[in-house]
């Protein structure tokens, strides 16, 4: 059975297009289109999908609709993958959408659109608990580093940088342990020691693994 996917557009135009190169997808079946919050998440309920599409600003407010759909949804459906689609390359935009993990979520520009193997790839990603950086917004941290002399990982030790990668697909303290033979106590240490070297040390748990992570993703992407 192809994956079933509710796309959730306030604009006619960007959301036909959308539905246009998922149906071109021989896995893809799109089963639910709606235009603001509220239709998305009864449509999430009606359809049971395996992943929705969303545009970050919709209907009633226009702010943040589809960060704050993607953040519930992870409650009441946890296995629905997320793709937000934004004209916004600034990774403040994308943090929120990773506060709580970044397995099963992605975040690309509407611009991908016009690119549907990178589309469908994104949907395809999320669906398996994958996640994805719309390579732009890694270009915009990759720029504001490249001023710098040397790259904040070269701090890290091997076992920190392993650490890292395993958080940067989305596991928690537990998995990282179980994946690299390492207890738990020992994995809070060697986050606490990176998080310390990448100078996250005054922020709030969450948005210091969002951040470490993007900055390993910009670095080795």
């Amino acid at each position: 059975m192809g994956l079933r996917i509710v796309i959730a557009e306030d604009s006619l135009l960007v959301r036909e297009g959308v539905r246009g190169v998922l149906d071109s997808q021989d896995d893809f079946e799109v089963v639910g289109l709606c235009e603001d919050f509220d239709g998305l998440l009864a449509a999430a309920d009606e359809h049971q999908p395996d992943v929705v599409v969303t545009d970050v600003r919709m209907p009633p407010t226009q702010s943040d609709e589809g960060i704050r759909a993607a953040l519930q949804l992870r409650e009441t459906h946890p296995r629905v993958g997320v793709v937000v689609l934004s004209q916004y390359a600034e990774p403040a935009y994308a943090l929120p959408l990773l506060e709580t993990g970044s397995d099963g979520r992605a975040y690309l520009l509407k611009e991908r659109v016009s690119e549907p193997a990178q589309l469908a790839e994104a949907v395809r990603a999320v669906a398996t608990g994958g996640s994805v950086i719309d390579p732009k917004v890694v270009e915009v941290l990759v720029s504001a580093r490249s001023a710098q002399s040397r790259s904040p990982l070269e701090q890290l030790t091997p076992r920190e940088l392993e650490v890292l990668a395993e958080i940067a697909q989305g596991k928690n303290n537990a998995a990282v342990a179980a994946a690299l033979f390492l207890t738990e106590r020992a994995v809070e240490k060697h986050i606490n020691a990176l998080f310390a070297k990448l100078q996250l040390t005054d922020e709030p748990d969450v948005n210091r693994r969002v951040k470490a992570v993007l900055l390993y993703l910009s670095e080795t992407a």
